[in-house]
């Protein structure tokens, strides 16, 4: 008898135990998954607010479709860009992807032909 009570009295510290040790286990999961995932992700989200409202006039900006233009006229929430000679669209301040900057939107220039020297 008194070794199945002192097996009783161990184990139920063991239940206390073992059910501290889950919580400390799922708090300190949570806390990686805050400092791994969510806290970056909120902090791309604060700079791409930050960068959409921050676009004027003259912004060559590219949308979330992949159409790179130059922003004409800014409202609250919504831009006109000009995309071609004469071609203007209308579109959601949301939907702009980045602002683009002036050395990626020039066109990459043609490279000579190097003719190769031949024996005569």
């Amino acid at each position: 008898m008194f070794i199945s009570d002192a097996f009783a009295q161990t184990a139920g510290a063991a239940a206390a135990n073992s059910t501290t040790g889950m919580i400390v286990q799922l708090v300190l999961i949570f806390v990686i998954f805050y400092f791994i995932l969510i806290r970056p992700q909120q902090k791309k989200i604060r700079e791409h607010e930050a960068m959409l409202n921050a676009i004027k006039k003259g912004d060559k900006v590219i949308t979330g479709g992949g159409i790179y233009g130059v922003v004409e006229k800014a409202s609250e929430d919504k831009l006109d860009v000009k995309i071609a000679e004469g071609i203007t669209v209308v579109v959601h301040r949301a939907t702009v992807r980045d602002v683009v900057d002036e050395k990626i939107a020039m066109p990459v220039a043609k490279t000579e032909k190097v003719s190769k020297n031949k024996k005569k």
